[in-house]
C-alpha cells in the first residue's frame, strides 16, 4: 500500500481518500457509488473530499489510477529476480492469487471500469484502455526479452500472445464472478502457463514453430 512517510498532512489526507474510495468505485462502479458511501468509507465529509478533488469525476479517475498503480507495483514485485519467460509465468500465476485476494476489493479494476464506462463515461473508458495497453506492452516487452535470450522462436507474435493472456485471464475472472466458481480462473491460469511453457524452446531445438 506504500508509505506516507515524508508526506505533508494534505497529501496524507488525499492518499487516504484514494485508498478508501478506490474499493467503493471498484465494487459499486462510477454511477453506483454515491458520495455518501465515499464519505462513510473515508470518514471525511463531502466538503473535505472536495477540498482535494474538484468533482466526483476527478476522484473516480484518480481512484482508478491509484488502483492501477497497486497492480503495477504488484506485477513488478512478482517479477523480481526472474528473467525471460519466467516473468510472464509469474504474472499469469499471480493473477489467480489476486483473484482470490484482490489488491483492490471488487476484482480487476480494468475489467470493471471498462464494462461500466464503455458507453457512459468516455474519460474512464479511456483510462481503462490505457491501462490495458500498458499491460499489453509489458507482455510484449517480456516476449521480446525472451526472444533475445533464445527462449522463444523469432516468429512468436508478442501482440498475439498479449491478447491471448489478457483476454483469457479477464474472461476467466468474469466467469468466476458470474458463477461463483473460482475453478474457471484456476483452469485458465493452468492452461495459459502450459501454453507459455509449450512455446519455450528446448536446448538445441531448431528455430521455427514446433509442429503441434
Amino acid at each position: 500500500m506504500g508509505t506516507t512517510a515524508g508526506l505533508r498532512k494534505g497529501e496524507v489526507t488525499r492518499r487516504l481518500i484514494l485508498e478508501r474510495a478506490a474499493p467503493v468505485f471498484n465494487q459499486r462502479g462510477y454511477a453506483g457509488a454515491s458520495m455518501s458511501e465515499i464519505v462513510e468509507a473515508t470518514g471525511i465529509e463531502k466538503g473535505g473530499i472536495y477540498n482535494h478533488f474538484g468533482s466526483k469525476d476527478e476522484l473516480a479517475l484518480e481512484a482508478f489510477a491509484y488502483s492501477i498503480s497497486l497492480i503495477v507495483d504488484g506485477y513488478g514485485a512478482v517479477q523480481e529476480g526472474k528473467v525471460g519467460l519466467d516473468r510472464l509465468v509469474a504474472i499469469i500465476e499471480i493473477f489467480d492469487d489476486w483473484s482470490g485476494h484482490p489488491i483492490v476489493a471488487g476484482g480487476c479494476p480494468i475489467m470493471n471500469t471498462a464494462i461500466e464506462s464503455d458507453d457512459t463515461h468516455p474519460a474512464l473508458a479511456a483510462a481503462a484502455r490505457d491501462a490495458m495497453e500498458s499491460w499489453h506492452r509489458l507482455i510484449g516487452s517480456i516476449v521480446k526479452d525472451a526472444k533475445g535470450r533464445g527462449e522463444l522462436d523469432p516468429d512468436v507474435d508478442p501482440y498475439e500472445l498479449a491478447t491471448l493472456v489478457t483476454s483469457t485471464l479477464e474472461g476467466s475472472l468474469m466467469l468466476s464472478k458470474l458463477f461463483g466458481d473460482s475453478g474457471h480462473k484456476h483452469r485458465a491460469v493452468a492452461s495459459l502457463v502450459d501454453h507459455v511453457e509449450g512455446l519455450r524452446r528446448k536446448p538445441g531445438q531448431r528455430k521455427g514453430r514446433q509442429q503441434r
